[in-house]
């Protein structure tokens, strides 16, 4: 670290240390600084390093700090106000305002003392010449804090009556301290209202929109709007994570995570910033801080997870339950030493009431990967008698009420019967029932339980319903694998049955089930037996038997209708095997119809989930999406985790693909929330985040799609997912980073993403990236990193034979070289370069288009020329040296005129604007007939125009009054001056 001598240094180094991240760090620095400057002797050197430390303190968590300093200031200028130049004047009365609000949050500071102070402000201000709006603000700000209502709604009503002036806050934290106030009195879309202006980013700060979008949070909830909330909580979280100040906000984010069924994420929070348990620089913070770590771990314990270990102050562990009694009482001796100062009870109040939340939302998703912690099992309520035993009879009848009518439920039924009749003396025919629905529930382990099930039903004198039960025990043998064993089983049994009904000793629902039975075999056994025919037609005989059997006989038996509807799903299926796929969509849609006219829906949901995959392979996209939006809906609250996660992501991808991005990502975000309940995280959660990164992304929704493309990423592999969706997400990523100005950041997804590209055999990819990482390199300040990437995107357009990315690489190349300390010359060889490639592509293009495409890409070309050459000059002072750049730059934009010119009016935009580059380079260069000439040539070129829509919208009636509005400027500066 380099010895501080002069000021100019000391500006250099405080300027630095400005841009370091906040923290203890930056606050020593800014010390050691204060040192330094009070070795040079100079006043105003060490009140410009107090007012650096006062900022530091303040933006950090050692916010009490601040006062030392601010005292010797405050002396510095009562006894040589003519040591202050004006900056550093505004300076010390613009922090009146974080000193007033500093003293709020130390409560060994006395509330009679911040009164004077606030009087001391209001005194000093009033000398100054400043409105009152600054202190009424402040005043409002002690009002509130206390608790005294209408002295803080007489403040606020004065603030928003006295003029703004230098000394007031700026508009985005005015807002939000407006709207604080409206939302603690309970009016919540006043605040949403006045903070409107802040969250959509028409007013920013230091500090905002970042606490705007955390304050915003409960209110959004409470008033039912959740998509709302989610957006603001993803953008609002990723500012304020790296900001060790912003604890009262991260508060927030971890409160909302609480009351959102997100109290897997809270903890995350929490496991992020081990300080904030233990930081007393900001007590009040501190207070906000454990409040809502009670609140969490409350919740927690409600959940039944009090003894899973949570992330706590450092030194030792702790459970869910011991953190929320250690910050509650954290939380209510700071509140109480606050209401020992204030002399009220009101902060103590009001931490209660926040420990007291209940959720506002049940469970939000938020699109990030977050489990929620489960429940330990809540155990089944049985009927019972008074005597408080379970009712055996009831749970009989339940049971084979729901078998009967096929509704969900019915194998849980059967358990809880079976359950409350162990050590009960039963007839055959019940623990026939029960081992049946028992085999069931064991799928392929279920065989020897089916076999017992037949037993206990001939024993009950039902033949049909044991041969019934063998059937289905052959076929979970062929679930098991043992095809072929089962159907020799089954056709036995299969000529019992039809010999039995033939002979009326037997119903045709058991019949039935039988010969279904033999179907779903030999389909089962077509399946492994692909292009067989003689299989295939085997099974296709033995699914119309069903239907032989069963269709036109059903009645109100819902089990007959539901063989009729399988019937014909399977034919589709067996369709499907035979390669007529058109057949096999039609037969799936008539069986999930059937289904669902059999008061059956959730049985449906299997074949409109094969019908969407059909139609899309055979291009009927719509008739895809309508049967997975079918599925949702038949599947309702049947559809298990896993099969509502899949429907939801393919309705995303389909939805996308028509391009509405809105509601993909609505069915990405469900898609990646029921991935992760299903325990799917690392796989399908990870591509169900990915999508719905992606299609944020195409909204504009820079930092939501940021945070959930950051989330998806240590899932996605190429193993799994594909290095395809490893490259697309690091891109996506990267242009996400590069509109939030993270430009290092996304160079490195960028160079990250290309180095997996390089090694793909088309590499226009990597090329993209290449390219596309320079150019966040270099507005990253890292200009020598961008010439490298973009030389190599270069060797890779021209391997590729693109000329446009090869000229645009050698342009950007070029300008990069200009930054560097006599770079001119290298600047003009590479966008010499540039034009050459232009004109040899333009004279060897294959084809009209092509052509002229090359034409306007050598246009843009020369006028990047030009103006790189005029921008050279302008720190020359060897008048000579300008008038020949001038000179020679004005040659590269005429050629820029004449090469759009040959385009006709496709580019008669890019034409004028060169005109005017033209017209002004002539003026600079003392030829002002020329430069009249093109800014009358241009407003000639626009006559007729009257800025009507007209082209390209909006976009081309703007781009005619940008050049009439310059080419006017530029007539009227020559026309006016003095000769």
């Amino acid at each position: 670290m380099s010895e501080i001598t002069d000021f100019d240094a000391l500006r250099a180094a405080m300027a630095e240390n400005s841009g370091q991240p906040e923290g203890p760090a930056r606050n020593t620095r800014a010390e050691e600084l204060l040192t330094a400057a009070e070795k040079l002797n100079i006043p105003l050197a060490v009140i410009e390093a107090l007012g650096h430390q006062l900022k530091v303190y303040n933006y950090s968590s050692e916010k009490g700090k601040m006062f030392v300093p601010f005292a010797r200031l405050l002396r510095m200028w009562d006894e040589r106000p003519e040591d202050f130049d004006e900056y550093e004047t505004h300076s010390l009365h613009w922090v009146f305002k974080w000193v007033s609000a500093g003293m709020l949050d130390q409560p060994h500071i006395p509330l009679a003392s911040i009164e004077k102070w606030l009087g001391e402000m209001e005194h000093r201000y009033r000398l100054a010449g400043h409105s009152e709006r600054a202190v009424r603000s402040a005043e409002h700000s002690v009002a509130a804090h206390v608790g005294d209502v209408a002295r803080a709604e007489r403040a606020y009503a004065a603030w928003l009556a006295a003029d703004r002036d230098s000394m007031a806050d700026c508009h985005a934290c005015e807002l939000h301290g407006q709207g604080w106030w409206q939302a603690e009195q309970g009016r919540d879309a006043e605040a949403l209202e006045l903070w409107r202006p802040v969250l959509e980013g028409e007013y920013t700060c230091a500090h905002e929109p970042h606490t705007a979008l955390a304050s915003c949070l409960v209110p959004l909830l409470r008033l039912g709007r959740l998509d709302e909330a989610r957006a603001c909580h993803l953008r609002g979280f990723r500012l304020v994570r790296a900001m060790e100040s912003m604890r009262g906000a991260y508060a927030d984010h971890v409160e909302f995570c609480a009351l959102t069924g997100n109290e897997a994420r809270g903890l995350e929070l929490l496991a992020e910033r081990p300080a904030y348990f233990t930081d007393d620089g900001q007590p009040r913070s501190r207070l906000d801080f454990m409040s809502v770590v009670a609140l969490l771990m409350d919740r927690l314990t409600v959940l039944g997870l009090g003894d899973r270990q949570v992330p706590g102050p450092a030194g030792r562990e702790w459970t869910a339950r011991e953190l929320a009694a250690h910050a509650r009482g954290e939380a209510l001796a700071l509140a109480a030493r606050f209401d020992e100062r204030n002399g009220t009870a009101h902060v103590s109040e009001r931490a209660r009431a926040r420990m007291a939340r209940q959720p506002l939302v049940e469970r939000l998703p938020l699109g990030v990967r977050s489990v929620r912690p489960a429940p330990p099992p809540a155990p089944t309520a049985a009927p019972v008698h008074v005597t408080g035993q379970p009712d055996l009879p009831a749970l009989l009848a339940e049971a084979r009420r729901l078998s009967d009518h096929l509704r969900p439920g019915a194998v849980e039924a059967w358990a809880a019967a079976a359950e409350a009749a162990e050590g009960v003396e039963l007839d055959p025919r019940d623990r026939a029932e029960m081992a049946d629905h028992e085999a069931m529930a064991l799928g392929p382990e279920g065989a020897d339980l089916f076999e017992r099930a037949a037993e206990l039903y001939a024993e009950a004198d039902d033949p049909g319903e044991a041969l019934a039960a063998r059937a289905r025990g052959a076929y979970v043998r062929a679930l098991a694998g043992d095809v072929d064993g089962a159907a020799v089983a089954v056709t036995g049994l299969y000529d019992e049955v039809l010999a039995l009904y033939a002979a009326d000793g037997t119903g045709i629902r058991q019949t039935a089930s039988v010969v279904m039975s033999r179907a779903r075999i030999l389909t089962r056994r077509a399946h492994g037996a692909e292009g067989d025919g003689a299989v295939l037609g085997e099974a296709k005989a033995a699914v119309r038997e069903v239907l032989a059997l069963v269709d036109g006989r059903t009645g109100e038996d819902v089990r007959l209708a539901a063989r009729v509807a399988e019937a014909q799903a399977m034919l589709g299926e067996l369709a499907g095997l035979a390669g007529d796929l058109e057949t096999a969509a039609e037969l799936f849609a008539r069986g999930a119809s059937a289904f669902v006219a059999a008061g059956l829906p959730w049985f449906a949901v299997e074949y409109e989930a094969r019908l969407a995959s059909l139609a899309h392979h055979l291009g009927d996209v719509a008739q895809a999406e309508r049967a997975l939006r079918a599925a949702l809906e038949h599947g309702g609250q049947q559809l298990e985790a896993p099969g509502r996660a899949q429907l939801h992501l393919q309705l995303a991808e389909v939805v996308g693909g028509r391009g509405d991005a809105v509601e993909a990502a609505e069915h990405a975000l469900e898609a990646s929330h029921w991935a992760d309940e299903a325990g799917d995280s690392a796989t399908l959660g990870a591509w169900a985040r990915q999508q719905l990164g992606g299609f944020l992304l195409r909204q504009g929704r820079w930092a939501e799609a940021a945070e959930v493309l950051e989330a998806a990423l240590p899932d996605l592999t190429a193993e799994t997912h594909g290095d395809g969706a490893l490259v697309q997400t690091q891109w996506w990523l990267g242009d996400c980073l590069s509109e939030l100005g993270e430009h290092r950041a996304a160079a490195e997804r960028r160079l990250q993403a290309a180095e997996i590209a390089r090694h793909w055999p088309e590499q226009q990819d990597h090329a993209t990236l290449a390219h596309l990482a320079g150019e966040s390199l270099g507005l990253a300040g890292l200009p020598a990193e961008a010439d490298r990437a973009y030389a190599r995107a270069g060797d890779l357009w021209r391997a590729l034979g693109n000329t446009h990315g090869l000229i645009r690489s050698l342009r950007a190349r070029a300008w990069l070289a200009l930054r560097e300390e006599d770079g001119l010359d290298e600047a003009r060889g590479l966008m010499a370069e540039a034009v050459r490639e232009g004109e040899a592509a333009q004279k060897g293009a294959a084809g009209e288009e092509a052509r002229q495409q090359l034409t306007a890409e050598l246009g843009h070309t020369h006028a990047q020329f030009g103006d790189l050459l005029t921008r050279s000059a302008v720190e020359d002072t060897e008048d000579a040296s300008v008038r020949d750049l001038f000179e020679e730059a004005l040659a590269q934009v005429v050629q820029a005129v004449e090469v759009f010119a040959s385009l006709g009016d496709g580019a008669l935009h890019s034409r004028t604007g060169a005109e005017l580059a033209a017209g002004r380079l002539e003026a600079d260069l003392d030829r002002p007939e020329d430069a009249v000439a093109r800014a009358r040539g241009v407003l000639a070129a626009y006559e007729g125009y009257d800025g009507a829509v007209t082209g390209d919208g909006e976009g081309e009636a703007e781009a005619v009054r940008a050049r009439r509005t310059e080419a006017e400027q530029l007539l009227r500066l020559l026309t006016e001056r003095p000769d």
